[in-house]
């Protein structure tokens, strides 16, 4: 018994003469790693981008003038036409007979009229020697003023006849190239519907939908655009018209811009528009928005000041200008130029903290900070 206590005794004055031999070995710190940004000065833009489509500056419905059933279709999608070719044509029929109806009471009013006027001439004869009374007179003036209009009126209507038995024949108010026919053979169409429309393809424009919280900046920016057809050639345009009232559906105003320099666009290709307006005179930096917190009320960044040349540092809290938003990136002035901002984890910072550079291992930070 007593050698098994002079044993352990032995042991224990053993480990601790071993644990006094080793050297003292710093505890690593270790760093939060953050993901940084530099700050870069430049004259920022304010880019907005739109996908609209291209549309004629003078598209034309044409209708009939009377309403009817369509005998012949002349016109397809796509086809090209000139001024005065003919469209389409309606069922004459009635048409005709109403013409037919007017002629034949054109005839009845003017030999009305005519006899009217032979009675006339009679009484006027008769007057000289007293046997026709004033108001006989009186009469057949009358009745000759009458029959005569009823005569020019007659007229009117056989005029107003063959006109309508003209309007049976729609044809084309300009040249241009049919972009729609919403209509077929044997459908009946009412006076006015339209049923092929004509768009000048001299004129091309591009149409877009601004949102109103856009509206100011759209106003006093660049413009550029290009086709989804052909993405490498962009092309500059100009605001020609923006609608004063948004849609009521979707609450966007209509914008209409025309190349700067007159050129050919397929009407109905799809477009982007570029909208680009400075931010200001003053650079501004492009930073996440993710980097953006608050010291009392304002906005601010945490900016990384590093020790040296080694990947760790410490955060501080600065305050900046914002110039303005855009997606996902806020335009920001105050800072140094070259400095590293806190992009992810803002909220997580402190003044002081010791961070390292993303990049860096956490034990390779500590071994570094055990070294010093």
């Amino acid at each position: 018994m007593k050698t098994s206590i002079a044993v352990v005794f032995l042991s224990v004055a053993i480990a601790a003469g071993l644990s006094a031999c080793k050297p003292n070995t710093p505890t690593g710190e270790v760093l939060r790693a953050v993901r940084t940004a530099e700050i870069r000065y430049d004259k920022a833009q304010e880019t907005h981008r739109y996908v609209g489509t291209v549309q004629s500056r003078h598209e034309v419905n044409e209708a009939f003038r009377v309403g009817g059933k369509i005998a012949q279709r002349k016109v397809d999608v796509g086809q090209k036409v000139r001024q005065g070719d003919v469209l389409a044509v309606l069922d004459d029929t009635d048409y005709r007979h109403a013409e037919e109806a007017a002629r034949q009471q054109l005839v009845a009013a003017t030999a009305q009229a005519k006899q009217a006027e032979s009675d006339r001439k009679r009484l006027d004869a008769l007057k000289t020697d007293g046997s026709v009374s004033v108001s006989d007179d009186e009469k057949a003036r009358t009745a000759h003023q009458t029959a005569s209009a009823s005569a020019e009126a007659a007229a009117r209507q056989l005029e107003l006849a063959r006109n309508r038995l003209k309007y049976t024949v729609l044809r084309a108010s300009q040249s241009g190239v049919v972009t729609a026919v919403p209509f077929e053979v044997g459908q009946v169409v009412a006076e006015g519907q339209p049923v092929v429309s004509i768009a000048n393809e001299g004129e091309p424009e591009i149409v877009v939908d601004v949102p109103e919280d856009h509206l100011a900046v759209f106003k006093t920016s660049r413009y550029q655009a290009w086709l989804a057809s052909a993405p490498e050639q962009t092309f500059e345009v100009a605001l020609r018209e923006l609608a004063p009232q948004a849609a009521a559906q979707t609450r966007t105003f209509r914008a209409r811009l025309k190349p700067a320099t007159p050129r050919s666009l397929p009407l109905g290709a799809t477009a982007t528009l570029v909208v680009e307006r400075p931010v200001g005179e003053a650079p501004a930096a492009v930073i996440p928005a993710s980097a953006i917190t608050q010291n009392n009320g304002q906005p601010a960044v945490w900016v990384v000041r590093r020790a040296g040349g080694d990947p760790v540092g410490t955060v501080e809290l600065v305050g900046v200008t914002v110039h303005g938003y855009r997606n996902d990136e806020v335009l920001v002035s105050g800072p140094v130029a070259g400095d590293l901002i806190v992009t992810a984890g803002v909220q997580k910072m402190a003044p002081g903290l010791r961070v390292a550079l993303l990049g860096t291992t956490r034990g390779e930070a500590a071994a570094k900070v055990a070294v010093q």
